[in-house]
């Protein structure tokens, strides 16, 4: 095989790495969630310490990018394809330890029955579940008119989670534990639009790769 050939073969590496983690990412969001509505805490206590296996990958990721890039020295695509790989794993750890900080709001909250989570942070984290698959299938196919639909998605993501603080902040919080609720559920919705926030910033780094130019979607 070609020195060309090789190195392709460990760009592609690169990239199923990173599909990897986003899923690892993904299912963390996904348990957490589910812990805060079943107000299971040793659920949420599992993504706080599978968030670990987060950190790890995006070292180990973040080593292999930055060797190929010292030996083979890659110009104009080849080197922006590294350069967001980067970026991208980046962001993706940062997506898992929004999941960790929603794990942390349910464990806070405890196991109260009669706690009533909004409906609203359901459809939150179907929207960013969206819109992950919609970054993911972007950046394998490195596809900027996918990537293009990032931003109208972000924007619901968005009005939900004001819709969800305004009602909050509209309910009489008098006794310490109603005044730790509406905490730890604004928390947790300011989590998942933090968490769509960086899905957001893969979206340009996919423009930066096509492009070659810094595109903001988070306007």
């Amino acid at each position: 095989m070609t020195i060309r050939g090789q190195f392709h073969n460990q760009l592609d590496e690169i990239k199923q790495d990173i599909v990897d983690l986003a899923n690892i990412s993904e299912k963390a969001l996904r348990v957490a969630i589910d812990a805060l509505y079943n107000q299971d805490v040793s659920l949420a206590n599992e993504v706080i310490t599978n968030d670990k296996v987060i950190d790890k990958k995006e070292m180990e990721i973040n080593d292999k990018t930055t060797l190929l890039i010292a030996k083979q020295q890659p110009v104009a695509t080849d080197l922006r394809r590294l350069i967001i790989a980067l970026r991208i794993v980046t962001d993706i750890e940062r997506m898992g330890d929004n999941a960790k900080n929603i794990a942390k709001a349910t464990i806070h909250l405890g196991e109260d029955n009669l706690i009533k989570i909004p409906e609203d942070l359901k459809q939150m984290r179907d929207l960013t579940l969206q819109m992950l698959d919609t970054a993911m299938n972007a950046f394998k196919y490195e596809d900027i008119s996918v990537a293009r639909k990032l931003p109208e998605l972000d924007d619901k993501v968005d009005k939900l989670y004001k819709t969800i603080v305004t009602e909050l902040l509209s309910e009489t919080a008098t006794d310490p534990n109603e005044i730790q609720y509406v905490m730890q559920i604004a928390f947790t919705a300011r989590y998942l639009e933090r968490f769509a926030d960086h899905i957001t910033n893969i979206g340009e780094s996919i423009l930066f790769l096509v492009k070659g130019e810094n595109v903001n979607l988070n306007y």
